[in-house]
């Protein structure tokens, strides 16, 4: 419906163009001047001729659309990764394992975690395109937490419940499985899930790793948080009335910050070959996009309303257990890593966290907030580095432990 608006609107701006009270964006200034002198020169039947193409290629642009969706409906691909087996469960969260059996006493031990409001399994989409799998096979001793959708005993869950509940009492699992203190990294919305989970836990971090985190909710996008504070009362009417925020509705939101993302894609998709690995990897990723999960009535009022319309991490107002969550803080060593092209994380609202976090440690990378986890360069951008550098934390804690000890 998106995509057949935006045809039909370029068609009811012709009237506009006609009497030249069209507005065009400068930089389709110069096209717009050449446009405007064809029709002059075209003779008196150029403006029909005109709205005739105009209608014939949001026809043909709608049908390759459509063609995309269609393709993407009837693809053979369905994941079929075995799931790992679970160390820890309670209520719908679960705490994946994923160690292989060779995996060293000694490896370094990992702590993932992911969104609240997708799957956990973007950290585990395919085969080839796994940063869990990967870290396993490079020697370290990874762990997924799976918030999955809340159930009858997360209903009323706040960010405190699965900050200072589920997730410290996954970090102890972790420590006690292991026998040591765990790198924590988090992507996107679970990046501040973990740099809380960091502050309030020092002595069981050992390093920080925030992939895509956002931090500064209003930075480059002040209408949005405008918008937010409006809605505040009829949307939190609705939440508490429904009790979670439905997934079409964060779909929605999600699609909002690029409306013409979905006709780009499905476009791009409708021309590639089906059995090609490129359509198997697109509808790996768009299955995963959309299986999304409700959030919690409260959760969902901290991140629309607390989050989004009043910048509360920002500006140091969020708080887990009446203690405000500060990145200066955190003493555990950190890196971050910021896509330059991220829609959904812009750098602006990320960036803010590495001057923050003393001694922060910064990759900027070239994908976007996905594609740097699936994409083509996503194991030399980021699963390569980001195991090093895990690597390099471990192996120094050692040498200063061993010296404690020598002493």
């Amino acid at each position: 419906m998106t995509h057949a608006s935006t045809m039909m609107s370029s068609r009811a701006a012709l009237p506009l163009l006609k009497n030249g009270s069209l507005r065009w964006k400068p930089h389709l200034a110069e096209a717009a001047a050449k446009l405007a002198e064809s029709l002059e020169s075209g003779g008196a039947d150029a403006f029909a001729r005109l709205e005739a193409a105009i209608a014939a290629e949001a026809a043909r642009r709608h049908d390759v659309f459509l063609a995309g969706i269609e393709a993407y409906r009837h693809h053979r691909y369905h994941r079929r990764l075995d799931p790992p087996p679970s160390a820890w469960r309670q209520g719908t969260t679960s705490l994946l394992d994923y160690r292989l059996p060779e995996t060293a006493a000694d490896a370094p031990p990992v702590l993932v975690v992911p969104s609240l409001i997708n799957r956990a399994y973007i950290l585990d989409l395919t085969a080839k395109r796994s940063l869990l799998r990967y870290m396993a096979a490079k020697g370290l001793a990874p762990f997924l937490v799976d918030w999955d959708a809340p159930g009858p005993d997360e209903a009323g869950f706040t960010l405190t419940d699965y900050i200072a509940g589920r997730l410290e009492a996954m970090l102890d699992r972790v420590v006690a499985l292991t026998g040591r203190k765990p790198a924590v990294v988090g992507y996107c919305m679970g990046g501040l899930l973990a740099l809380a989970l960091a502050q309030r836990r020092p002595d069981s971090v050992a390093s920080l790793v925030l992939l895509a985190t956002p931090f500064d909710f209003v930075a480059g996008r002040e209408s949005g948080a405008a918008m937010m504070r409006a809605l505040t009362g009829p949307m939190g009417e609705m939440i508490d009335a429904a009790g979670t925020v439905p997934v079409d509705m964060l779909q929605a939101m999600f699609a909002s910050l690029d409306p013409g993302l979905a006709a780009r894609k499905f476009m791009a998709f409708a021309h590639l070959p089906p059995r090609s690995a490129r359509a198997r990897d697109f509808v790996a990723l768009e299955d995963w996009a959309n299986d999304g999960v409700p959030l919690a009535g409260p959760v969902a009022r901290d991140c629309l309303f607390g989050w989004y319309g009043d910048n509360a991490p920002a500006l140091g107002r969020w708080r887990i257990e009446d203690r405000p969550v500060r990145p200066e803080e955190v003493a555990a060593p950190t890196l971050l890593m910021v896509p330059h092209r991220d829609r959904i994380v812009p750098p602006a609202s990320a960036l803010p966290l590495a001057e923050r976090i003393a001694g922060a440690k910064l990759m900027m990378l070239s994908g976007g907030h996905v594609g740097m986890l699936t994409g083509p360069r996503a194991k030399t951008e980021v699963y390569g580095p980001l195991v090093r550098w895990i690597r390099r934390r471990h192996h120094n804690t050692a040498i200063v432990q061993s010296g404690i000890k020598a002493v």
